[in-house]
């Protein structure tokens, strides 16, 4: 891949498509009620607070790792950190981090993007590839956590038109 191919996909699929999920990725985080936190449907299950919290955390740590280079064990947190108590507490790191990690992202050459990244011994992709792994990452997780709000009381949001529980739906 050329460095202006890669910019090409940064620019015109890829981000464009990373921000049009995120508003996606607000909705289903602020579904889960904040008494719900601790929610799992099975035991091996991450809880709902803790699910929301790898979703934001991981979709900007891909994003900062991109923009970085390299990518650091801890970028990803390590849990959910103790000042985040509910998912409107995900919702505002969210809204503070994922911008600064989109631009910083945006701003990038098309060299950098084809410059290969070690993903932690496990692959060795040129840059613009993570942005594609992110998407399917938070969409994946997305998808998990989107199938607790039932069960937990909550309305699911539109996803990818309106869902059942919105006027409209089917």
């Amino acid at each position: 891949m050329t460095s202006e191919q890669a910019l090409y996909l940064m620019q015109n699929v890829y981000l464009p498509q990373i921000e049009h999920e995120a508003k996606t990725t607000r909705r289903v985080i602020a579904a889960v009620p904040a008494d719900k936190g601790d929610y799992k449907p099975d035991p091996k299950s991450m809880g709902a607070l803790e699910l929301a919290w790898h979703i934001a955390s991981a979709e900007c740590f891909f994003l900062n790792g991109v923009a970085t280079g390299e990518f650091k064990r801890g970028d990803g947190g390590a849990g959910v950190p103790e000042n985040i108590k509910t998912s409107a507490d995900v919702l505002k790191w969210y809204e503070e981090n994922f911008p600064k990690a989109t631009a910083a992202v945006s701003a990038m050459s098309g060299d950098k993007l084809v410059a290969s990244i070690n993903f932690f011994g496990m692959f060795d992709f040129p840059a613009v590839d993570y942005l594609s792994l992110n998407l399917r990452h938070g969409i994946h997780h997305r998808g998990q956590l989107s199938a607790y709000l039932r069960p937990m009381g909550a309305k699911v949001p539109g996803i990818y038109g309106p869902s059942g529980d919105e006027a409209g739906g089917i």
